[in-house]
């Protein structure tokens, strides 16, 4: 079936929407999956990425029944795209004297995770007025600057309960303090704020209580599946291993993780796959 992109704007946010066979051709049961971009790309640079994942469904859909249809929603993140404001704020240290960079990336994805937690509550509104289908699922992946953005959706927002994280990093400290090493900028104000610091520490995903299983731990019960290069010189795979490693899910949830050798920072095609049988896996043919 050929894959259907439509443009919604929601509140003067353009939000891209792919589907099978359009949106009128949705009826019942139907996931959402966000798939967020990379710093510095757009959301009509992984038209591609979407479309991909799409015609994987669909495919497995021919020789197998889903009970549960599926939507990919892309768009631009904050500082991105057609919501570019200032092009030298999404630099970095070395890229062009950023000194701002810690503060500008971070605040770009947290950013991003509250737009994903908004369009869960209106995106449905405005695709589906009538009631022609429900959304009873929502999931998130991202690529880079979305696959951070996602571990923050993880974490923060209890109805998505599926997430892939593709060359992304859960524990910022320890990314940007060994970004700023290699860039010879000292971690302290004014480049890390105190009070920058401490927002970090009280809501990154790496300062959760991501370890144990308890009801505090926010990722217990959620279905996770990590892709990293294991040659990424820029969000290298030790900066996540720890915290991977050692995430608890819970009887309930999935974790599986992949580091793929010779990879560096990159989403590949293979990547792509594992994304979309991922979500077929776990959300599409569950009855």
């Amino acid at each position: 079936m050929a894959i259907s992109r439509r443009t919604v704007v929601i509140a003067g946010l353009p939000v891209h929407v792919y589907s099978e066979g359009g949106l009128e051709a949705i009826s019942g049961p139907v996931s959402v999956l966000f798939l967020l971009h990379g710093r510095m790309g757009s959301a009509h640079q992984i038209d591609s990425v979407a479309e991909e994942a799409m015609k994987v469904v669909s495919e497995k859909r021919q020789s197998k029944e889903a009970s549960i249809g599926l939507i990919v929603v892309t768009f631009d993140q904050r500082n991105h795209g057609e919501r570019l404001v200032d092009t030298f704020a999404n630099g970095a240290w070395k890229e062009n004297g950023n000194d701002r960079h810690a503060i500008d990336m971070y605040a770009t994805y947290v950013g991003t995770a509250k737009d994903v937690s908004y369009l869960i509550d209106f995106l449905p509104s405005y695709i589906f007025p009538s009631g022609e289908a429900e959304v009873v699922q929502w999931s998130v992946g991202g690529i880079s600057l979305g696959g951070h953005a996602s571990w923050i959706v993880l974490r923060q927002e209890p109805r998505i309960t599926l997430g892939i994280p593709i060359i992304g990093c859960p524990d910022y400290l320890k990314l940007i303090s060994g970004r700023a090493k290699e860039s010879e900028i000292p971690f302290e104000p004014p480049y890390i704020p105190k009070t920058f610091l401490s927002y970090i520490q009280q809501h990154d995903p790496a300062q959760a209580s991501y370890t144990i299983s308890e009801a505090s731990n926010p990722f217990l019960g959620k279905k996770i599946l990590v892709l990293s290069g294991a040659d990424d010189p820029l969000v290298q795979w030790s900066c996540s291993q720890e915290f991977v490693e050692n995430l608890q899910v819970g009887s309930e949830g999935v974790k599986k993780y992949i580091a793929y050798p010779g990879v560096a920072h990159q989403c590949t095609p293979d990547m792509v796959k594992e994304m979309a049988n991922f979500v077929w896996d776990n959300v599409l043919v569950v009855a």
